[in-house]
């Protein structure tokens, strides 16, 4: 069995923390984890915690594991020049001078321009979280959310939050929990970074 392994930006700097985040993971992507025994492969995310170590995790395994699929999945942390690989990849050898040469470019994905980007997209599944007193008309209105600034996004998400008994978003333990509960199609609607990454996974499993 073919095995794709997909190293993630996030989850804190403890292996409780990277734990709880990763179960966010599996998940949010339920339906592809399932597919894949089906199609002869088997799909893993392995959180790294920062996202340096994510990288190097990442370059370790096409050394270490070059008969498998390795894939990388980090923030852009700001606004992509371009919607193909080559930009992916351009963007992250320019911002943080990482050298991607001799990679496939298909392998190197971005969670656009944060992973609360998906989170915001079910706006359903924040209001049956956060409970009384969330602020849906706080959210992000626009239809792309990779749009979004980082920084306006997160204010907003803050805001929508704050008037609910939790009061405030704690990124480990609410961004796994939401993980789990949104909807994988609506993130795929407003995050089309989002849906080049399912769209590569289906694609990757049909290969065989």
């Amino acid at each position: 069995m073919m095995e794709v392994v997909v190293y993630v930006e996030g989850g804190g700097d403890l292996v409780s923390q990277r734990r709880v985040l990763r179960q966010g993971f599996d998940q949010l992507f339920s339906a592809w984890r399932n597919r894949a025994p089906l199609m002869g492969y088997s799909l893993r995310f392995v959180c790294c915690g920062m996202r340096e170590q994510a990288y190097e995790d990442f370059r370790a395994a096409l050394q270490a594991y070059p008969g498998r699929i390795n894939a990388l999945l980090v923030d852009a942390e700001a606004p992509l020049a371009g919607t193909t690989a080559r930009h992916r990849a351009a963007h992250l050898e320019q911002q943080d001078r990482w050298d991607l040469s001799g990679i496939e470019f298909e392998c190197v994905h971005l969670m656009v321009q944060c992973m609360e980007a998906w989170i915001v997209a079910d706006p359903d599944a924040l209001a049956e979280f956060y409970g009384q007193g969330f602020a849906r008309r706080s959210l992000p209105v626009r239809p792309n959310l990779e749009e979004e600034p980082k920084a306006d996004l997160l204010d907003k998400l803050a805001r929508a939050i704050r008037n609910t008994n939790k009061a405030e978003y704690d990124k480990i333990r609410h961004g796994s929990q939401l993980l789990q509960r949104i909807d994988a199609a609506k993130v795929a609607a407003r995050c089309p970074c989002f849906a080049t990454f399912t769209d590569w996974l289906t694609q990757s499993f049909e290969a065989a």
